[in-house]
């Protein structure tokens, strides 16, 4: 089968990496990601558009300097060009993922850390899931 159909709900909830990418399409892709408590993804800009959904925890997104609340259930879309952060605001792990359009990182690829994340200067080379 070509695609992805999954419970993300429940796969967002049980994942404990920083990032994970789960599925590269040619013009999107999907990532799983868990902040830890006072963790935040880093304040970035891409040439993409990017959509956040929270499944678990609270935050705040920073869009261009406008910060917003988060809990389970919102969503955020950052159009290209749109300076951004997600910040776990709680006590507990933020559960989320994103999709990227289009894609952003090395389909497969896993950090468990941001830290992890930050020393691997990996990017979307072009390979998909399929």
């Amino acid at each position: 089968m070509k695609g992805f159909v999954k419970d993300i709900e429940t796969l967002a909830v049980k994942n404990a990496a920083f990032r994970q990418v789960l599925y590269t399409a040619k013009h999107c892709q999907l990532v799983l990601m868990a902040l830890k408590p006072k963790e935040e993804i880093g304040a970035e800009v891409h040439k993409l558009d990017q959509f956040f959904r929270v499944e678990e925890g609270s935050g705040e997104a920073v869009l261009d300097g406008v910060h917003t609340a988060l809990r389970s259930g919102f969503a955020v879309v950052v159009p290209a060009g749109t300076k951004h952060n997600i910040i776990n605001t709680g006590t507990v792990p933020l559960k989320l993922y994103t999709l990227y359009a289009p894609p952003n990182h090395r389909d497969g690829v896993v950090h468990q850390t941001r830290q992890d994340a930050e020393a691997d200067h990996e990017h979307f080379d072009g390979k998909t899931t399929e």
